[in-house]
């Protein structure tokens, strides 16, 4: 057997957004999210459901999950691969937006609902707390009092989970497992028996895919690893042209600018292969945090 890579956007709305994956959800957000004593969620609306038209173009695709819960709490789950400038910002734009965006004309403030906003990272976004899942509120800076459960951001960081499959000892670490194993694997692990977890591999086995789903799931993936690459080779060669600038001005200032160059040099080159495959100029911004007027520059420059 062979399984998506769950952590690529598609292979992500696929498995825990598509209509038969409303089980999945459930389990997995329990799994994930202290809901507190004795409560967990009975049932869930999955919002914009993955569909295959869905995946005729890049111009169509989307990384998030949001769904509707049985406490009409409204959660947003987003799996995030490359670490682009201001992403920390976007995550709490995002959960903002959302909980704004309930409210309609004349409708009370007390009619708004609870937000989560769920986020998964193949990157280390908080390198100074070793723990894998983190949770964020809002609260007062000095006796930690909690000013409201309105809007809650999670924070599930990939590169800190280290178990091996038989260090497993809980539902979360399955799942947890599951996203970023699961690429990895030609059969499933003899530990996961939970129907929820094998049906989420079922939705992510690729003989259930159609020949124009699959190509458009490898592109994708391929896509990201080109992206991934290009980034991590222009810091490398960033850090070298740093150093050899540390000769002549100093160490310090020579790597800190030589990583800095690196950076703009990877993000504009990931902005001309994105352009290349054919990617609009809004998404560009979006993935690479350059300005329009630069993703147009590097547009006539093809």
């Amino acid at each position: 057997m062979q399984f998506l890579d769950v952590k690529t956007d598609f292979a992500f709305k696929r498995v825990f957004g598509s209509e038969q994956s409303k089980a999945v959800l459930i389990d997995f957000l329990n799994a994930i999210i202290d809901f507190g004593e004795d409560t967990s969620i009975t049932d869930l609306t999955i919002v914009d459901p993955y569909q295959i038209p869905l995946l005729k173009g890049m111009k169509d695709s989307y990384v998030d999950v949001k769904a509707v819960l049985s406490n009409q709490s409204r959660v947003i789950i987003e799996m995030q691969v490359l670490n682009v400038e201001g992403f920390e910002k976007r995550v709490l734009y995002n959960a903002a937006k959302l909980y704004s965006t309930q409210l309609k004309k004349s409708e009370q403030y007390a009619t708004l609902e609870p937000i989560i906003a769920l986020t998964i990272t193949d990157f280390e976004m908080f390198p100074e707390l070793p723990k894998t899942v983190s949770y964020w509120d809002l609260r007062e800076r000095e006796v930690l009092l909690k000013y409201s459960d309105d809007i809650q951001l999670i924070f599930v960081e990939l590169p800190k989970f280290t178990k091996q499959e038989h260090e497993l000892e809980s539902i979360t670490d399955k799942w947890i497992y599951f996203i970023k194993h699961a690429g990895e694997l030609d059969f499933i692990p003899r530990s996961f028996t939970e129907p929820p977890l094998l049906e989420a591999f079922d939705i992510a086995n690729t003989a259930a895919l159609s020949e124009e789903e699959l190509e458009v799931q490898f592109k994708r993936r391929d896509f990201i690893w080109l992206q991934r690459g290009a980034l991590d080779k222009a810091v490398k060669d960033g850090l070298a042209q740093g150093i050899a600038i540390g000769m002549e001005q100093g160490i310090e200032q020579g790597i800190a600018r030589g990583k800095e160059e690196g950076q703009l040099e990877g993000k504009l080159e990931a902005a001309r292969n994105m352009l290349r495959d054919g990617l609009p100029a809004e998404m560009v911004c979006k993935y690479t945090a350059l300005s329009k007027e630069t993703v147009e520059r590097l547009r006539a420059e093809l």
